[in-house]
Formats: C-alpha cells, sequence, structure tokens
C-alpha cells in the first residue's frame, strides 16, 4: 500500500484492507471518486471529488475500478500533487 505522509501529518492513500489503520492513529476516510452504473448499462468513474474528471463508460464495473485505482495512485497519490 503506497502512502503519502504530508507536512502536517496526515497521511493520503488509496484505501485497502491490508493495513489496519487505526494502528497509525485517528481515522477520517473520505471518498475520492463515485464509480457508478450509467442509464445505459456501462460503468463511469466520477472523479470530482479530488478534482479529477469523469472516465468511462467502461463495460464492466472491475474495468471502471481498475482504471479509478490507477488514476488516484498517478494523479492523487503523489508527492508532486498540489
Amino acid at each position: 500500500m503506497d502512502m503519502i505522509v504530508e507536512p502536517d501529518g496526515n497521511v493520503r492513500l488509496v484505501y485497502d484492507e491490508a493495513i489496519d489503520l487505526h494502528l497509525i492513529g485517528k481515522v477520517a476516510i473520505q471518498r475520492g471518486s463515485h464509480v457508478e452504473p450509467t442509464s445505459a448499462g456501462k460503468w463511469s468513474v466520477d472523479l470530482s471529488p479530488v478534482g479529477g474528471p469523469t472516465l468511462g463508460p467502461f463495460d464492466c464495473r472491475s474495468q471502471a475500478i481498475a482504471v479509478e485505482v490507477a488514476w488516484l495512485r498517478e494523479h492523487w497519490l503523489s508527492p508532486q500533487r498540489g
């Protein structure tokens, strides 16, 4: 699991259950995106909660989630961000 520790002590990461986050301190989980079905039965990724674009449509939810995680890791979970 990749984590970015910011100068103020906050930690950014793409949530995963690999580590019990309560072991590192107070936890406040915020949504970074929304993977939702479209009216046409496809899937879209809305990354607006972290200032990103809407991606898709994708045929499968698993495709949308893979793209969501890849985008978050490349653009949001970056030491150069911001």
